[in-house]
């Protein structure tokens, strides 16, 4: 392919000066830019990484791109190198100098003979600007291979190993307190999270591109971020089994003490339920037509289980008595509550036949009290009612209504006309 002619008006000499500079100052920016590519530390790893994947493909297309950008550099090297030398043969260049020179620093006199496949670029050729804006355009897309790959590795296996040595000490501790593989889900669910550290290092070693977001509309080399999800929830559910662990630890610690207190309340339920025992047996043989609730027997289950947790703590097998005890406090507490319902449904009577007894005599102190108490019917009432109540068994409904009927007629007298010193009239 050959050039004709000059493309548009012949430069003249401060033309020629001063795109010769800019040209030479992005030669220079180009040689930076890529010995800073060769000596990258990503770069280096990609060349010495046995790469699978989405980084194997990448980085083997990167590599071909890298070699046909130092290519195109020779040739654009070249091409400057030449028209130097043109503009050095005279201080003030002729019309065919610059003719020549117009040519080569506007004209596409640049050739690059690429490869099959090579980015397209099958014996093309630039302008030296436009062979610029290319190889810009491949740099970019190799640093980006090399950037991001780099990226992903400075962050994501220092933070699995340091989570790994994290989970090291968790099944370390976990075995020390009986939380293992095949006993324990703890113990399973570490065996998991240790497996999938252990995948998870090794993809992110051989393909860091598989662990890469690009930001959304960002076309800048390296935009985006490691993706951190599946390590991001190893380290979750590691703090769920760490917090499990710690509770067992607790349970080691304090374990006795919880005991103590745990055969405390079963025995006050115990002692509970006796008195409702006794307290039945009582209000059957004092109150008449009364229905008694029936009172259970002592919480042998729970003291069978609390005997259980007990060999636990001997022979520390701290993972089984801690979920144990956590029952075990909330059904004791419940029993508790059960035993002192009971005593209070057996007693009711008690309590109500005590009420009558209370309401009767604080009538008559009040009857005493404003001068009606030699009254006949007030007297007799009295006695009725007193004797329904002091005697057993007692009928509580006979005697509440006995009960009203001294309140009406204690009502009915204290209601009537008196003297001065509260006499009735």
């Amino acid at each position: 392919m050959g050039v004709t002619g000059p493309p548009g008006p012949v430069m003249d000499r401060d033309e020629v000066d001063r795109a010769l500079a800019r040209l030479g100052a992005e030669h220079k920016a180009i040689e930076d830019s890529l010995l800073a590519l060769q000596d990258h530390a990503g770069r280096r790893l990609l060349e010495g990484a046995e790469l699978t994947g989405t980084t194997r493909d990448r980085w083997a297309s990167a590599e071909r791109t890298i070699a046909l950008l130092w290519t195109c550099f020779d040739v654009y090297a070249g091409a400057l190198r030449d028209a130097h030398e043109v503009r050095a043969r005279r201080r003030w260049p002729g019309r065919d100098e610059l003719v020549e020179l117009t040519d080569r620093l506007r004209g596409e006199s640049v050739h690059v003979a690429g490869g099959a496949g090579e980015q397209g670029l099958l014996s093309e050729r630039f302008t030296l600007e436009g062979l610029v804006r290319r190889m810009n355009e491949l740099y970019a897309s190799s640093l980006d291979v090399v950037v991001t790959s780099d990226a992903v590795w400075s962050a994501l296996p220092a933070r699995i190993d340091l989570l790994a040595a994290e989970l090291g000490r968790t099944r370390s501790l976990a075995h020390s307190v009986g939380v293992r593989p095949g006993e324990h889900p703890a113990g399973d669910e570490l065996e998991d999270i240790t497996a999938e550290l252990t995948l998870l290092r090794a993809q992110v070693v051989t393909d860091p591109l598989a662990f890469w977001r690009p930001a959304m509309g960002s076309s800048a080399p390296g935009g985006g971020r490691p993706d951190t999800d599946r390590y991001d929830r190893a380290a979750l559910a590691l703090e769920d089994i760490r917090r499990e662990i710690e509770a067992v630890l607790a349970v080691r610690q304090d374990s006795e003490d919880r005991l103590l207190r745990l055969r405390d309340v079963l025995s006050r339920a115990d002692r509970t339920l006796t008195e409702a025992r006794s307290a039945r047996g009582e209000v059957l043989a004092k109150i008449a037509a009364s229905e008694v609730p029936a009172v259970s027997g002592p919480p042998t289950a729970l003291q069978e289980r609390l005997a259980t947790a007990a060999e636990h703590r001997r022979h520390q097998r701290w993972h089984r008595l801690s979920p144990l005890l956590d029952s075990l406090e909330r059904e004791a507490e419940d029993e508790l509550m059960r035993a002192r319902e009971s005593l209070t449904a057996v007693t009711a009577p008690l309590a109500v036949r005590a009420e009558l007894r209370g309401r009767l005599d604080a009538y008559k102190a009040k009857v005493a009290r404003l001068g009606a108490a030699e009254d006949p019917l007030l007297i007799e009432r009295y006695d009725t009612a007193r004797r329904m109540l002091w005697s057993a068994p007692c009928d509580l409904r006979v005697a509440e209504q006995a009960v009203l009927r001294y309140q009406q007629a204690a009502a009915d007298v204290l209601s009537g006309p008196r003297d001065a010193g509260g006499r009735q009239w």
